[in-house]
């Protein structure tokens, strides 16, 4: 059953169907979520993700047709995406691109090589800046002092948006 929070995205942003992928060839893991429109349903057979993994508003290529014009041919290839595995939004996965295990891609950032496991990666084109393992952590004692709602944002009445926005202020928050 879908909460709210994951109707009202859906409404808002269009999701991908991970069924309708599926059935068009891709491999899919339990525990996806794709909340985004932007994946190359027509090469979808192409396309394998794991266990654990969100895309959030990303595209993601199984084909380039850059040289269609000079050369009459489409570039295809796999795009495989391992477990734990969050993908940020605006982010770009190009074809032939391999993404391991417990990996965050950060927002905006355009993957045009293979990402090793336990990595953070950004930018244009996506670098490593850092070990998951070690963003796990450092975000762990952040959340130890920092303000956290037990509710999505979506969820917040006004009067509860206002309160939270008085206590952030100046540091971070998290929602649940």
């Amino acid at each position: 059953m879908s909460t709210v929070k994951e109707k009202l995205v859906k409404i808002i942003r269009g999701n991908a169907d991970p069924d309708d992928l599926r059935k068009r060839g891709a491999k899919i893991g339990s525990n996806v979520f794709l909340y985004t429109s932007k994946i190359d349903k027509v090469h979808a057979y192409l396309l394998e993700i794991g266990d654990n993994v969100t895309v959030s508003d990303a595209r993601i290529l199984m084909h380039d047709a850059s040289m269609k014009q000079a050369t009459g041919y489409t570039k295809m290839a796999m795009v495989k995406i391992g477990n734990n595995v969050y993908i940020g939004a605006d982010a770009i996965v190009l074809p032939g691109v391999t993404i391991g295990d417990n990996v965050i891609v950060g927002a905006g950032a355009v993957v045009t090589k293979d990402v090793d496991s336990n990595s953070v990666v950004a930018g244009n084109p996506a670098r490593r800046i850092g070990s998951y393992d070690d963003f796990v952590e450092k975000n762990n004692k952040l959340i130890e002092t920092s303000v956290i709602t037990e509710k999505a944002a979506l969820e917040l009445s006004d009067s509860e948006k206002s309160e939270l926005k008085k206590r952030i202020k100046d540091e971070v928050g998290f929602e649940r």
